[in-house]
């Protein structure tokens, strides 16, 4: 055959295939009141470490999720940062996240 063939990634949800041109939507296994944040993190994350540090700091409320800990929160953290399990991953109380954002951003997302 001569030309290109085109090829596209699937993703594995349960076990049939799903073309990733039509994504599964997960929605966020947990969601923070307002005001608030859900961070998945590991123990070993230094940039983790940092922003609890600073959300601390600043009394912004965060519930820590460990992602290793709670497995059941993988598909979402894959969803929404490209396949890739990164964190720190964070929740708003609007439902969006951000990955390993900064103190002024995660502040500008809650209206702190």
């Amino acid at each position: 055959m001569i030309g290109k063939v085109r090829r596209h990634r699937a993703v594995m949800v349960g076990d049939r295939p799903t073309d990733r041109r039509t994504p599964v939507t997960i929605p966020a296994p947990h969601t923070p009141d307002a005001g608030s944040v859900v961070m998945y993190s590991t123990t070993w994350c230094g940039y983790c470490q940092r922003l609890k540090k600073q959300l601390t700091s600043e009394g912004i409320g965060y519930t820590e999720i460990d992602i290793e800990q709670e497995s059941s929160v993988i598909p979402y953290i894959e969803q929404v940062n490209d396949g890739n399990w990164v964190v720190p991953t964070v929740v708003f109380p609007d439902g969006s996240s951000a990955t390993n954002p900064s103190l002024a951003q995660v502040k500008e997302r809650i209206g702190a």
